[in-house]
């Protein structure tokens, strides 16, 4: 059978500090498997720029689509039942 996801790698990496002390080096790596293309979901989300700012929009896509996914994987997990609900319609609202 194919593989029904697309795989990523997220670095993540601490740039500086609200207090304005120098940032202690500290990265994380991240690889994991979405079932969407994420960089066409970022560009149509940037393009639609909701908030004025496409940083912000591509923080919320990547946002949106690491914890839906989770969500996907373990949608009988108790600690979604009263929010899947909720959050099938802010997605709906997201797309149209």
């Amino acid at each position: 059978m194919a593989k029904r996801a697309n795989t990523y790698r997220l670095t993540l990496a601490l740039q500086t500090l609200a207090s304005g002390e120098a940032a202690p080096p500290r990265a994380l790596e991240l690889i994991f498997d979405n079932h969407d293309e994420l960089f066409t979901i970022i560009d149509r989300l940037r393009q639609r720029d909701p908030f004025g700012d496409p940083a912000q929009a591509t923080e919320l896509a990547i946002g949106l689509k690491l914890f839906s996914e989770v969500m996907l994987k373990n949608r009988s997990h108790p600690l979604f039942e009263e929010f899947w609900p909720a959050f099938r319609l802010f997605l709906a609202k997201l797309k149209g």
